[in-house]
């Protein structure tokens, strides 16, 4: 997916950050301390931010924000380690990264604002998709090693739906940024677009 220039650095982040390597659980001191690191370092961010004004100010403030409920999510992560507890990490990101993209698409107007914004959510969507395909794979993985007889074909069949619905789900996102551009046109030449659109996603 082509995303609008504005959206291409937050969505990498997504893509480029990697989930913290998971640790013992930790003692109630040190947990508390790295809540407390957090909440400071998201304090003197916002403090950073009220140089700025207009849409300027509300992006840094939001990419504060986002900055804090994915280094929570981690945290939680490290306290008590799971394969759902990294699926929130990357839902985490891939939230945080579409609520900064949707902010700075305020800079634009228009059908170009709307197809942004478009685009930011299907950023998010393929990246949850993502997230949640790693999480059934590691299910189906830990179902098949406790019984390899019976599991073995069952976590396959199970992977396989969740890569299906993880494409299917990017692919409509794609559909809706695809008619978003269409509604920029008029006349015979949106009515090719639209059915163009809907050639590429399967739609009827």
């Amino acid at each position: 997916m082509k995303l609008h220039p504005l959206n291409s650095l937050a969505f990498a982040m997504v893509l480029g950050f990697g989930l913290a390597a998971h640790a013992q659980t930790m003692t109630k001191p040190d947990l508390k301390m790295a809540r407390d690191g957090v909440e400071k370092d998201y304090k003197a961010a916002k403090v950073a931010c009220d140089s700025l004004s207009g849409n300027a100010k509300k992006i840094c403030v939001v990419e504060a924000k986002g900055n804090e409920k994915s280094a929570q999510a981690e945290i939680d992560a490290r306290n008590k380690p799971s394969a759902n507890a990294d699926r929130k990490v990357r839902d985490a990101k891939a939230e945080a990264a579409y609520d900064l993209a949707k902010q700075k698409c305020q800079d634009l107007a228009g059908n170009p604002k709307d197809v942004c914004i478009k685009e930011a959510k299907a950023g998010e969507t393929a990246a949850k998709a993502d997230a949640k395909l790693q999480l059934k794979t590691t299910e189906a993985n830990s179902d098949a090693r406790k019984d390899t007889n019976k599991a073995t074909s069952t976590a396959a069949e199970k992977v396989g739906e969740a890569r299906n619905e993880a494409a299917a789900d990017k692919v409509d996102a794609q559909y809706k940024v695809e008619l978003e551009r269409c509604d920029a046109l008029a006349g015979p030449a949106k009515a090719s677009c639209v059915a163009q659109a809907k050639s590429r996603a399967g739609k009827s």
